[in-house]
């Protein structure tokens, strides 16, 4: 492929705290507001808690999921007394970050969460063509070792993302886990900081001047369905949990006949699905108020460019 050169990243946000009790994106913020750091070589550092009313009562959010709230149909909803607090803060928070879209917006949004699933360190984002984040992928799967590191891609229109990190020119979510919701992990906590310290490096390496080689990305996730938990169609109430062959093997390969879920009368609900693909985000607590089990996924590999900063 083609070098490409793409414009510094001179302003940069880490945010924490969009979902309440996911405490590792919250200590972390709160630890560099402590340490007063606004910059990261030549880029401006803002540090933010997304959603401070959640984070003080320790829950997901208070009327909505915030993190569900920046589609632009949201984003320019009007607001009225009756508009729920998340939809006010996601378009408070678009116009401290964005406006999304615009050549004004932040040029990095690096958006922090904690999974209750066993999946290692995953950086979510909407695009495999958005060279910055594919080599800050790159940099933290070649530098840290203490967790297994993933992509997973949303594959969305701008206008249909729905969170935080779409706000930024580029964006991304760091998902940590396991740690149950509400505590803070410290083993948990320290691959985070890793791997924001990593990208932080990466800023400070490309706006410095330094050439990234190009070449093949793997561990890279297509998002394809979500699976849903069985329900008893008069309580609707679960029926069955995680199989224990799938329960904590996230990213195995799911094959038809495979177990998914046990029932709570004793038979086993097998996969029967015509095509092999990839469980993620199994048995996540804050998904049963959705019934999902989990989502399914393709695993590609992805080529990208050289890169390197445009200088005027």
């Amino acid at each position: 492929m083609e070098p490409v050169s793409l414009p510094a990243l001179s302003r940069v946000a880490l945010c924490g705290g969009t979902h309440g009790n996911e405490m590792s994106g919250v200590y972390l913020v709160r630890e560099l507001q402590r340490q007063k750091l606004e910059k990261a070589g030549s880029a401006t550092l803002t540090t933010i808690i997304s959603n401070p009313r959640a984070v003080q009562v320790c829950k997901r959010y208070t009327d909505m999921d915030l993190n569900r709230c920046f589609t632009d149909a949201i984003l320019s909803s009007p607001v009225t007394d009756a508009t729920p607090y998340e939809v006010r803060r996601a378009q408070e928070l678009n116009t401290l970050l964005g406006p999304k879209g615009n050549v004004g917006a932040m040029d990095l949004v690096c958006d922090l969460h904690n999974t209750t699933a066993n999946m290692g360190l995953s950086l979510i984002s909407y695009s495999v063509q958005d060279w910055v984040i594919m080599h800050i992928y790159r940099q933290i799967q070649r530098k840290i070792t203490s967790a297994p590191v993933r992509f997973i891609l949303l594959d969305l229109p701008l206008a249909d993302a729905y969170s935080q990190d779409s706000l930024g020119k580029h964006g991304f979510t760091i998902e940590v886990g396991p740690q149950p919701h509400g505590v803070v992990r410290a083993d948990i906590f320290n691959i985070m900081k890793e791997a924001v310290d990593q990208t932080l490096d990466w800023v400070q390496c490309f706006n410095s001047g330094s050439a990234f080689e190009g070449g093949e990305v793997d561990d890279v996730y297509s998002f394809v369905k979500s699976v849903y938990y069985p329900r008893d169609p008069e309580t609707n109430q679960i029926t069955a949990a995680i199989h224990p062959q799938l329960q904590d093997r996230d990213f195995c390969l799911l094959h038809p006949g495979d177990p998914m879920f046990l029932m709570f009368s004793g038979e086993i609900v097998k996969y029967e699905g015509e095509e092999v693909l990839h469980p993620f985000f199994v048995n996540e607590c804050a998904y049963y108020e959705k019934s999902i089990a989990f989502h399914l996924a393709r695993k590609m590999t992805v080529t990208i460019p050289p890169l390197q900063v445009k200088r005027d």
